[in-house]
């Protein structure tokens, strides 16, 4: 037998494929990892062609059971892929049809690859989304619970990576916290328009067979079936928002990854990490090298990469299928795999974070970082804004001198610089005393964090009983 005559579209040719052509143009290496997904909406199918007499029920019995038995010898490695039949539908369609005769050969009434790979993408990828939402949720949850822990840990707050004003650790951990809600949303937003069922609109313009979409739909646990059958076997926008969603994801987990790398430095030296998420050096015996965070930083490009690639792909498709779509499962695969990875890796991390708080709040000592505290009393006092700024610079200047922090300035110290200070002064230029001044929705004080937590906490309940 030719090649050629060994594919579902054989009869039309009159040469077998080129061997360098048939490997170049098959997918099934990757692809095969659809396989539960296109038995999952083969059985469905199945199902429904014999609701609508289309198949006899003892036609429908054998195809499940055949279906059934394959996922089987998939799932214990027994199934032999063949690239020579291109990809996994048809490799599990010759597979059913040497196990029950001629009756495999109807499984593929009313439905063609187009609309069954794009029905095999989105089940694949509703379940990748749940198990990504679990495991982004095990994070919040584990971020929530170190923020709460250490709403009263105080350590400096950074702008243009200077001291700028004390903060409390929760605080900063409430931050990262914001940026991963604002992707729990994104995440399931995009989830909805994945639940979209493309199957039964055959190669572009649908079947001319009495198929029940509805019924499909409602097996598979789709929310409807697609509106148009050119869009649905031709559309990958919810491959994009997806990795769009992984791209702003891994965005954010770099950036508390580097903040993570800087901290876990001896120059900074705020927090420690367990062993179990670092590694050492081969040649240097003191390194402990915070490599989890390094690499959740290093992957960010990578699905950069993925989302740039899924845009390319799309750019200049015209309507309706084409071949080019082939190539969007390999960065879609990876995009899902490393966001899964990332996330759990986090998760694991996060909670076991330890901040070495003696260190911090040494830090926030240094860098005059309640030099806007003393402004702002200043202006309560009566003093013009501009003015105080003035006179703080001033006090600061004295302090970089003297090598005295504001806080251990002498009270005749200050009143050089402006006699409006009083023996008051010292209640905020504290670092206790500046954190609890910020007693405001979204401030940094003690009980704000807490009660920030207990907020944050309640969303991520609501958010969960929502989906």
């Amino acid at each position: 037998m030719s090649q050629a005559t060994n594919q579902s579209w054989g009869g039309r040719f009159s040469e077998p494929t080129d061997a360098f052509v048939a490997r170049f143009t098959a997918s099934v290496n990757f692809d095969q990892r659809l396989a539960r997904q296109d038995i999952q909406g083969s059985i469905a199918h199945a199902t429904m062609l014999a609701r609508v007499g289309v198949l006899t029920e003892d036609e429908r019995d054998a195809i499940i059971n055949g279906l059934t038995e394959i996922q089987g010898e998939i799932e214990r490695g027994e199934f032999q892929w063949s690239v020579p039949l291109e990809d996994v539908h048809m490799n599990i369609e010759a597979r059913l049809t040497d196990k029950i005769g001629i009756t495999g050969k109807k499984l593929h009434t009313g439905r063609s690859r187009n609309d069954q790979v794009a029905t095999d993408i989105r089940l694949f990828m509703r379940d990748e989304i749940d198990v990504i939402e679990a495991e982004l949720t095990r994070l919040r949850d584990g971020m929530i619970t170190l923020a709460e822990r250490e709403a009263d840990t105080i350590m400096p707050g950074f702008t243009h990576l200077q001291t700028a004003q004390p903060v409390t650790f929760g605080h900063h951990l409430l931050a990262w916290q914001e940026m991963l809600a604002r992707d729990h949303e994104r995440l399931l937003d995009c989830r909805k328009r994945v639940n979209v069922m493309p199957l039964g609109s055959a190669a572009l313009a649908g079947t001319t067979y009495p198929i029940d979409r509805h019924v499909t739909a409602e097996l598979l646990g789709f929310e409807r079936p697609s509106e148009n059958s050119l869009d649905a076997v031709s559309d990958r926008d919810f491959a994009i928002e997806f990795t769009s969603f992984a791209s702003i994801l891994l965005m954010h987990l770099s950036r508390m990854s580097e903040e993570l790398v800087l901290w876990t430095s001896a120059q900074f030296n705020f927090i420690d990490l367990p062993d179990r998420f670092c590694t050492g050096s081969s040649i240097m015996p003191q390194k402990k090298n915070p490599d989890v965070p390094e690499l959740v930083r290093g992957k960010t490009g990578r699905v950069y990469g993925h989302l740039m690639a899924l845009l390319t792909l799309m750019k200049s498709q015209p309507l309706a299928y084409n071949k080019d779509n082939q190539e969007d499962k390999e960065p879609l695969f990876d995009a899902v795999d490393t966001v899964r990875d990332c996330l759990k890796a986090f998760a694991d991390m996060v909670p076991a974070i330890e901040p070495k708080k003696d260190s911090m709040y040494e830090a926030a000592r240094r860098g005059f970082s309640t030099a806007t505290d003393l402004a702002d009393y200043l202006v309560r006092k009566g003093v013009a804004f501009r003015d105080a700024h003035e006179i703080v610079g001033l006090s600061v200047a004295y302090g970089l001198k003297s090598k005295k922090d504001l806080s251990e300035m002498t009270l005749e110290e200050l009143q050089q610089f402006s006699a409006i200070i009083e023996q008051d002064v010292f209640e905020v230029l504290t670092l206790e005393g500046s954190v609890a001044a910020r007693n405001h929705i979204g401030g940094t004080a003690p009980d704000q964090v807490r009660a920030a937590a207990s907020r944050a906490r309640d969303a991520l309940k609501a958010l969960q009983g929502a989906s």
